[in-house]
Parts: structure tokens; C-alpha cells; sequence
């Protein structure tokens, strides 16, 4: 029974991250015409959703021109 739970969860899931980057699905039918471009952004949606990296932007001095300042953003990824 957890399986089927399992997969049904998946499954939705899914079809949530192909709607957020715009890429309609069959609903529990054949979606072999998709092109290898929107299996890829469903996929890549689907990563983004279970590990976000979160990003933080601030300024610091330049070392190299006294008084300018530059942007630096870094990007880091929560592990739990």
C-alpha cells in the first residue's frame, strides 16, 4: 500500500513542476512526444523543489580600486 501511496505522490509531484515551467502532461497517460528540452526542465523543476539553493548578495570593497565597491553572490545549498 505505501508503494502505490509512494507513486501517486510522485506522480503529483510531477505534474505540479511541469505546470510551474509551462509543459503540459498526459495525466497518467503517454507522454513520449515530449521533447527532450521539456523532460529536461520537468526534471530540472523537480531538483529545484526537493534541494533550493538559496543565494545571498551583499557588497564589499574592491582590493584592487580604493573606494569602489563590488557586488559578490554567493550560493550555497541546505542539506538536511
Amino acid at each position: 500500500m505505501a508503494n502505490k501511496n509512494a507513486k501517486k505522490a510522485l506522480e503529483q509531484f510531477k505534474m505540479q513542476a511541469a505546470s510551474e515551467v509551462g509543459v503540459n502532461l498526459n495525466n497518467g497517460g503517454y507522454n513520449g512526444d515530449l521533447t527532450s528540452r521539456q523532460a529536461g526542465s520537468i526534471g530540472g523543476q523537480m531538483v529545484n523543489n526537493m534541494n533550493p539553493v538559496r543565494t545571498m548578495r551583499f557588497e564589499r570593497h574592491n582590493r584592487i580600486s580604493q573606494g569602489h565597491k563590488i557586488t559578490v553572490k554567493y550560493a550555497f545549498s541546505l542539506t538536511v
